[in-house]
């Protein structure tokens, strides 16, 4: 070969290193060891440093405030989004959103440039840090800061900003639950639906849609491609059926349908299946399976925050627990019902018709809600108002057992209209003779008329099939009206043993025992007198046996 040619070959082989970086595409930041400052930023912000990329973003951004050349476009946008990020960490929302907004204006200078413009404090840049933060999660962080500063409004206004096919399940799903607490139901639909469409076994979503209103056979329609595609998922229909009796209120079907669900061996033991039944129990007046069902799911989960300290007479406890339910979701219905209840029998009732209302906006179909903010109503002797949202319940929810002894109950605190009331709880006891509330009212008002007999025979064929502290407790009442004492004591008792906190039972027991003591010792003194005297004497009881028992209507009680 010619020295010359060789010359030229041998140059030709050295082709220059900036040559291959125009001509090939960079290697990784990580493999070539040229990670710029943004680069380790995204780096500590995906692996939770958060206080860390706080101080380093900060102080990068003062940096490209005081040079604006130090930093691309891009660049300015991530670092701005990271430190927002940070800030919503470290749960400053105002802050935040003051950096989310700022990086979303810089998103919009920076989309009208064809082209990114390079840095000039930094290495070249890397395919790494043209990844940039998504605009839609940006608003999305946005909306959650909204939210945690109770600015709803906002929060809906930025998320209705995102068009709809550019919105995630979670999008949906915040804008669902935003648009039910402001009262727009049919936005509120639409969103629920959009998120089962993508999701259909998003189950929070479903429980949305069934307390709107929505049929529940149209709810389980959009779920059969999953039930039927995806194995051991059968239960889901009746989930599904046996939540649409809860949000329409009909408690008894709802129990039995979630019954059968809990007794199946793969759901046993569920904590939200037993908590459901708990409150289920609770809102059909059967207070023992109530706190039975809480007990059980408490022993399954310590920290179940729907506790039984409220059925337990512990109301400051039940508070405490309310107000922290509601801390962590503002649109508990249920923990608004607790905090609700709590603060009513701590006597501060016009607070707890505030939780009450707020509950019934929540949830418009639950009755427990209206019976809650009723009995506020009758607390602080405000009949007037009592009557009508009971009538408005009665129109809305229809006439059942619950509505009509709802009504009933609001009708014998005016005596002109008892005979009302008492035609309203026939109407509930024939459609259910077992609902516990219908016939402790109708006991309260065969005890006004002194009807102790009709009172008896009622009671003895409403605990034919179940057992219930109040109504063994008010039959012994009726038992004492009669002279039947010791069934009476026999009926305490049993009260007692069902919940050992009665005092209405207690004080009836110990009424009891304390009229029977004197004649006891006046029976062992005669008793000794003829045993010394050697005479035979009539051990039955004397004809003042009936006058211990003359100022039974004093403390005769109802509850």
């Amino acid at each position: 070969m010619d020295p010359g040619d060789a010359a030229i070959l041998e140059s030709s082989l050295r082709i220059p290193y900036r040559f291959f970086e125009t001509v090939l595409p960079p290697l990784p930041a990580a493999l070539q060891g040229r990670m710029n400052v943004i680069d380790h930023v995204r780096d500590m912000a995906a692996a939770g440093l958060h206080s860390n990329v706080r101080l380093l973003s900060s102080l990068l951004l003062t940096m490209s405030n005081n040079n604006p050349e130090l930093f691309s476009p891009s660049q300015k946008y991530q670092l701005l989004v990271y430190h927002a990020d940070s800030l919503f960490h470290d749960k400053e929302y105002r802050n935040a959103v003051s950096k989310y907004t700022m990086a979303l204006q810089q998103k919009k200078a920076l989309s009208k440039t064809s082209k990114v413009r390079p840095s000039t404090g930094n290495s070249a840049s890397t395919p790494q840090s043209q990844c940039l933060p998504s605009e839609i999660e940006v608003k999305y962080k946005m909306a959650e800061c909204y939210t945690m500063l109770k600015q709803d409004k906002d929060a809906i206004a930025i998320l209705d900003g995102i068009p709809s096919r550019q919105r995630t399940p979670k999008i949906n799903m915040m804008l669902a639950n935003l648009y039910k607490k402001a009262g727009q139901e049919r936005p509120s639909v639409t969103s629920y639906k959009e998120v089962l469409r993508q999701c259909p076994l998003a189950l929070d979503a479903i429980l949305g849609l069934l307390s709107l209103s929505v049929k529940g056979a149209e709810v389980a329609s959009m779920t059969m491609n999953v039930i039927q595609t995806v194995p051991n998922l059968d239960w889901l229909s009746v989930w599904i059926k046996a939540y649409a009796f809860v949000h329409t209120g009909d408690n008894s079907r709802a129990i039995n349908t979630i019954c059968s669900l809990e007794k199946k061996s793969l759901l046993r033991d569920n904590v939200d299946l037993l908590g459901s039944l708990a409150d289920l129990y609770f809102r059909a007046g059967d207070n023992k399976n109530s706190v039975l069902k809480f007990e059980q799911a408490q022993m399954l989960d310590p920290y179940l925050i729907k506790c039984h300290s409220f059925y337990s007479k512990r109301y400051s406890r039940a508070l405490y627990l309310g107000a922290k339910a509601i801390q962590l979701n503002s649109n508990s219905v249920q923990a608004l019902l607790l905090k609700g209840a709590a603060l009513r029998n701590m006597g501060r009732v016009q607070e707890a018709i505030i939780h009450f209302r707020e509950a019934i906006r929540l949830a418009p179909c639950r009755l427990d809600c209206y019976e809650g903010l009723i009995e506020c109503y009758l607390a602080s002797n405000s009949i007037r108002e009592a009557m009508v949202m009971a009538n408005n319940v009665y129109k809305t929810l229809g006439a059942n057992a619950q509505t009509l002894t709802l009504l009933a109950t609001v009708c014998l605190e005016d005596p002109v209209t008892q005979e009302k009331a008492k035609t309203l709880l026939d109407k509930a006891l024939t459609q259910r003779p077992d609902y516990i509330k219908a016939v402790v009212k109708k006991a309260e008002l065969l005890s006004r008329e002194q009807k102790y007999e009709d009172g008896i025979a009622l009671l003895r064929n409403a605990l034919a099939n179940q057992s219930d502290c109040v109504l063994h407790r008010i039959l012994g009442d009726f038992l004492v009206a009669v002279n039947e004492y010791q069934e009476a004591m026999d009926q305490y008792s049993i009260a007692l043993s069902l919940d050992p906190n009665d005092q209405k039972s207690l004080e009836g027991m110990q009424k009891m025992e304390k009229e029977e003591s004197p004649t006891d010792a006046t029976q062992e003194e005669d008793v000794d007198d003829m045993e010394g005297s050697g005479e035979e004497g009539d051990l039955e009881g004397s004809d003042s046996e009936a006058a211990q028992w003359a100022d039974q209507e004093q403390w005769f009680g109802m509850q």
